[in-house]
């Protein structure tokens, strides 16, 4: 199958690919809860002659390919939105008070898409592709318990691919950036702070411990780690995002809770800054008569780009789309005059798959802010550009199938 073949069949399922878009936009859920948008895929993949199977708690996959002997290269979509009331204007907006604010909408879409390609093709197929439908990814948790359930085993997945769209982009809907080899996004870890004190009347604090001013003098010393105990290379961002305590002006309460997250590029670095966040909130706490004890929640690790898979897939999306659409990190550097835009701040829970086995990111273009896209992911008005649908599309079945047709035993 030639490149340009493929991407007229891609274009060919627009209006399917903008459908279905947009119905899993219309239902929008979070989380593990995804009733409507497991039977909506599950229906589509049985349409089309796939025998689509429960992975973990509300995940999906399916398998094409099979009929010749290969290797196994795994496609992933996530289907979970975000807690978000959408304030987008569109006419297909979410009424349910979840919003599709992230894309997993199109990643679902274009996968479904390239389901159907890969099913019309898949006597040709030189292996397996198998299909990873995910729940969970918003909060870090649906990546590791397909894992857990199974997902990279019977076939055992060989390399794998995710997609993420990109909002609010320079570039024309469809432009494809290649991650770099090594790791582009970092770890997060969500975690709770609690600090016990001792409630008393207000006018009387003599006679109390407050948990406010301990949770206070322990935000601002987690500050310190930042600036005092990590060498200049290494980056990570600790943040204290809630503190909640007591109902009354003039009393002083028992306890004062604060949430925070902390994204970091390294695991070492990851490790160290936890076991100092614990030791400098149960030091300080201390300090001021205090308890305080820290849980860790939802989080997930590094996400690494596996260099081969990395230098493959840029090669197949040129293949595909040209070297007007298709760049590398290192390229789209020079043309910005340089910089470090390998990384991304945002984590990803396709991290737990990448720790398993060779893996690769690509981000599409699929939105200018000079055509009314200028709203960024996790906005309640975030627009999305369908035109770049089809070209995700091909891009999924496409980089699969040249993969296990170069990696053939």
């Amino acid at each position: 199958m030639t490149p340009e073949t493929l991407l007229q069949e891609a274009e060919a399922l627009r209006d399917q690919l903008v459908s279905s878009r947009r119905t899993l936009h219309q239902n929008a859920e979070t989380g593990f809860a995804l009733d409507r948008t497991l039977s909506f895929v599950k229906r589509e993949l049985t349409a089309m002659g796939y025998q689509p199977a429960d992975c973990g708690r509300a995940g999906v996959v399916a398998l094409a390919g099979g009929k010749k002997p290969g290797k196994v290269f795994l496609l992933r979509a996530d289907m979970d939105a975000l807690p978000i009331q959408e304030k987008s204007g569109v006419d297909f907006a979410c009424q349910t008070g979840s919003m599709h604010a992230c894309g997993h909408d199109m990643h679902t879409a274009m996968l479904l898409g390239a389901a159907r390609l890969l099913k019309e093709h898949e006597d040709e197929i030189p292996g397996t592709v198998k299909l990873m439908f995910q729940p969970s990814e918003e909060t870090f948790e649906g990546s590791n318990d397909m894992i857990q359930a199974g997902l990279l085993e019977n076939p055992k997945v060989d390399a794998a691919l995710m997609i993420h769209v990109m909002a609010a982009m320079p570039f024309q809907p469809g432009t494809v950036i290649v991650s770099a080899p090594g790791v582009s996004a970092p770890a997060a870890d969500y975690f709770e702070i609690k600090v016990q004190g001792k409630g008393c009347h207000g006018s009387m604090p003599n006679t109390g411990i407050d948990p406010l001013s301990a949770a206070a003098h322990i935000l601002l010393s987690l500050q310190e780690i930042h600036a005092r105990e990590l060498a200049m290379g290494e980056r990570a961002v600790l943040t204290i995002g809630t503190l909640h305590a007591g109902t009354a002006a003039n009393a002083i309460p028992d306890t004062a809770v604060m949430g925070g997250s902390l994204r970091t590029f390294d695991e070492e670095t990851r490790s160290f800054i936890k076991q100092r966040l614990t030791e400098i909130a149960q030091g300080v706490a201390g300090t001021f008569r205090a308890e305080a004890s820290v849980t860790f929640g939802s989080g997930c690790p590094t996400l690494v780009n596996d260099k081969d898979l990395s230098l493959c897939c840029e090669g197949y999306v040129k293949e595909l789309l040209g070297k007007q659409r298709a760049f590398s990190v290192a390229e789209l550097n020079a043309m910005s005059g340089g910089g470090t835009g390998s990384k991304t701040a945002g984590s990803e829970d396709f991290a737990y798959v990448s720790q398993k086995v060779p893996s690769v990111m690509l981000a599409l273009a699929s939105g200018q802010p000079e055509k009314g896209h200028g709203y960024p992911q996790h906005h309640p008005m975030v627009t999305f550009d369908e035109d770049a649908l089809p070209v995700g599309c091909a891009v999924y079945a496409y980089t699969a199938l040249r993969w296990l047709e170069e990696h053939q035993a």
